[in-house]
């Protein structure tokens, strides 16, 4: 799904209207909007429909000024916000200090930054899925600033960073590829202080149209959206007994995974293991 262009939410996906490859299993949609959920397994021509999840896609709509978007909050949620980012503040000597990265030549500096913030995260040592290290990702980031199709922010305290977002710009969206912090100052909230610093200086731009936090569900999403629409990753399969095995062995170890996480969210397990990785990693 673009936001730019999402198109309307569809009742029964459609395989795509070209021929398949030979040596192509199958098409992948991501993010496809849709009326209800799907059934997870059906068949459509000579292709599977596998549908592997449904989440909610949240975004911002950038198309008001930042006091309009401030009123969509309730007078508690604004007072929350407001609390720690002068608490925040506070724990700064008293004000906040922040920069935003556009140009080629401010980038090197934002990226030397985030990857030190990176590499406390759990989820670059666990997940591999910290801000990318590599001279292709350094590379794309030069080529998108130089179009200044980019905008990436930094927060520190006493001078060193302790969080960081980066978000390259889609046809007038905004994308919310990275955020990270130092986990010793999540209670600090510093990504969600850095997240509205951010959205200020983004209105204030009034030159994009929405701000997409891209597929799944958090609270911090939930938080600043505006809106969302339901998607669906839908896959188009070429069928074969071969791939239909393979697809129910994904399903089941899917529900297997789904019924340990409700486990773990019964027995109030998950965030104890999130803190764990977070700081005992």
């Amino acid at each position: 799904m673009r936001l730019s262009d999402p198109g309307e939410p569809v009742l029964q996906p459609v395989a795509p209207d070209r021929a398949l490859p030979a040596d192509c299993a199958g098409y992948l949609i991501r993010s496809l909007p849709v009326q209800a959920t799907l059934p997870a397994l059906s068949t459509q021509g000579d292709y599977l429909v596998y549908v592997r999840q449904h989440y909610p896609r949240y975004f911002i709509d950038l198309n008001q000024s930042f006091e309009d978007y401030k009123a969509k909050f309730s007078a508690k949620t604004r007072s929350t916000i407001n609390r720690k980012i002068k608490k925040f503040a506070e724990h700064c000597g008293g004000s906040l200090d922040w920069c935003q990265y556009t140009r080629p030549e401010e980038m090197g500096e934002f990226l030397k930054l985030a990857r030190q913030v990176s590499a406390l995260t759990y989820q670059e040592k666990l997940l591999d899925a910290g801000i990318p290290n590599s001279e292709a990702f350094t590379a794309e980031v030069m080529k998108l600033a130089a179009q200044d199709l980019v905008r990436a922010y930094i927060i520190f305290h006493e001078g060193k960073p302790v969080s960081y977002l980066y978000c390259p710009i889609e046809e007038g969206v905004l994308v919310y590829s990275y955020l990270g912090y130092d986990p010793s100052f999540m209670k600090l909230s510093v990504g969600t202080v850095l997240q509205w610093q951010a959205l200020e200086t983004i209105f204030a731009e009034g030159k994009h149209k929405y701000f997409d936090f891209t597929e799944g569900e958090s609270e911090h999403k939930k938080l600043f959206a505006t809106d969302h629409r339901q998607c669906a990753d839908v896959f188009f399969i070429r069928r074969s007994l071969a791939h239909w095995l393979l697809v129910q062995g994904h399903r089941h170890f899917n529900a297997a995974v789904e019924k340990f996480g409700e486990f773990l969210e019964r027995h109030n397990l998950k965030t104890r293991i999130r803190q764990w990785m977070r700081f005992g990693a």
